[in-house]
């Protein structure tokens, strides 16, 4: 289950950097209610997973899960420059957080 949560929580990271680059600092109230909602959603999730992983395994997988989604919601949506090398990195990221789990 805390796994299951961990991968939600990394989703729910990717939503609120997402959310928070487009509140132009705060200001735009819908992209900022968004931030507000998820970004806590996601730091409970992240505390209730790291009450059964291992801290550090729980941090990198987060984080690894939501700068991978938000890396590729930017190249999906123009924001972000599209390269082979730039997707190899991110599979990559991908890859060790997947090995994070397996080794669990």
């Amino acid at each position: 289950m805390a796994w299951l949560v961990l991968v939600v929580s990394g989703v729910l990271e990717a939503v609120w950097a997402t959310a928070l680059g487009r509140s132009d600092g705060l200001t735009k109230v819908v992209p900022t209610a968004v931030f507000g909602v998820t970004v806590v959603l996601s730091m409970v999730g992240l505390a209730y997973a790291m009450r059964s992983l291992p801290t550090g395994t729980a941090y990198a997988v987060w984080v690894g899960i939501g700068a991978s989604l938000t890396v590729a919601y930017g190249m999906v949506a123009g924001g972000e420059p599209v390269s082979a090398l730039r997707i190899l990195f991110l599979a990559m990221i991908v890859g060790g957080v997947i090995g994070l789990k397996a080794v669990d």
